[in-house]
């Protein structure tokens, strides 16, 4: 392997090989797949608590005098709505109303905040990001390769957090961020995740991820905690309904068509890619991203043919065996926009037709759920 294509690691990549991880390459980084199986690892989030390393997402700090006004300029959701101690999930949109990436924006002060980027996009996302901050009074830092992250996610993840003396972390409210030392140096925790669980993101210099990922071993092992890899992270995050960049969005669909219109806030003055997207709202939507769920036995895959009527109206753009609903399920952008959840479908599983049906989105809550 020449140094061209040499796969990145993260600070953690001597723990995953010491537990055995099987490790694969994810858009340029060499990360677990799985520890023991996907299957307990998914299980052990959806009932327990289960550790990620998700220490390839970007990290951008955005500072200064007019840091609000950038972002509210650069973002579809209304930044605005957060203060000091909170996050909020949001869309960079383009001029025509394509994403260019989904990220997490916190507040830790009136002129300073913190986002969380893909980690394929992050090079473009800081690229992009500092060509639209000419004119702004902001400074914009790419920190991603001085931190990584953890993710503790599952429905003991509180009292793990609690056993490691986080306390004021585990009684954040759900989108709550915290600035805290960890192990005496300045690190973010965020009640965020991407399983569809509690859980807790734990942003920290890499110097000390190591000794923090296994202390969460440790102090995690009396409630069930295992670590989990990209497999789980995968299964877990199709049935929750988020959405993975590249996949299931991207520059050429829009936060409407994405079905998540939520995070359109067109009221609140003006930013990139409103004038398209209020365009979009207005002539209504010819194709929006739909969930599929296999009223047979079946693995869907990305890429196979969804019918309706016996004819194609789209592709799944991600689908898996569901762990928790014991059937196949996915996602994809349909031409039949108009389609309710349990109008009967199909798949194209290569030439044998299996039946489905239309699906609502999220295919999973967790148990008292609001939202």
């Amino acid at each position: 392997m020449t140094a061209a294509t040499e796969l990145r690691r993260t600070a953690l990549y001597d723990n995953h090989r010491a537990l055995g991880a099987r490790l694969v390459d994810f858009h340029g980084w060499e990360l677990p797949i799985q520890y023991e199986s996907i299957l307990k690892e998914h299980a052990a989030v959806r009932s327990l608590c289960g550790l990620f390393d998700v220490s390839h997402m970007g990290q951008i700090w955005i500072k200064g005098p007019q840091a609000l006004d950038f972002l509210q300029r650069t973002n579809a959701n209304d930044i605005a709505r957060i203060g000091p101690g909170k996050a909020i999930y949001s869309h960079l949109p383009n001029e025509q109303g394509g994403v260019i990436d989904d990220v997490i924006v916190s507040c830790l002060g009136p002129q300073r905040y913190f986002m969380v980027v893909n980690a394929a996009t992050t090079d473009k996302d800081f690229s992009w990001l500092s060509k639209q901050a000419r004119g702004f009074d902001v400074e914009l830092s790419n920190a991603s390769d001085h931190f990584g992250m953890i993710a503790v996610q599952g429905p003991r993840a509180a009292e793990l957090a609690c056993a490691l003396d986080f306390e004021a972390a585990a009684a954040l409210p759900r989108f709550g961020a915290l600035e805290t030392p960890v192990f005496d140096q300045p690190s973010l925790i965020t009640r965020t995740g991407y399983t569809g669980e509690d859980g807790f993101e734990f942003i920290v210099p890499n110097e000390i991820i190591s000794r923090l990922w296994d202390n969460l071993l440790i102090k995690g092992r009396s409630i069930g905690a295992v670590p989990c890899g990209l497999g789980a992270r995968d299964t877990l995050r199709l049935e929750a309904g988020y959405l993975l960049y590249g996949q299931d969005v991207d520059d050429e669909h829009t936060t409407f068509e994405a079905n998540y219109g939520w995070v359109v806030k067109l009221g609140k003055g003006d930013f990139i890619g409103k004038r398209a997207l209020e365009a979009q709202e207005k002539r209504g939507l010819s194709r929006k991203l739909t969930g599929v769920r296999l009223r047979e036995r079946g693995v869907p895959r990305a890429g196979v043919t969804v019918l309706v009527d016996g004819r194609p109206a789209g592709t799944l753009c991600s689908a898996t065996f569901s762990p928790t609903l014991q059937t196949g399920i996915g996602v994809g952008y349909l031409d039949r926009v108009e389609l309710k959840p349990g109008t009967p479908a199909a798949v194209d599983l290569h030439g044998r037709v299996v039946a489905a049906e239309i699906a609502e989105v999220p295919f999973y809550r967790k148990p008292n759920a609001k939202t």
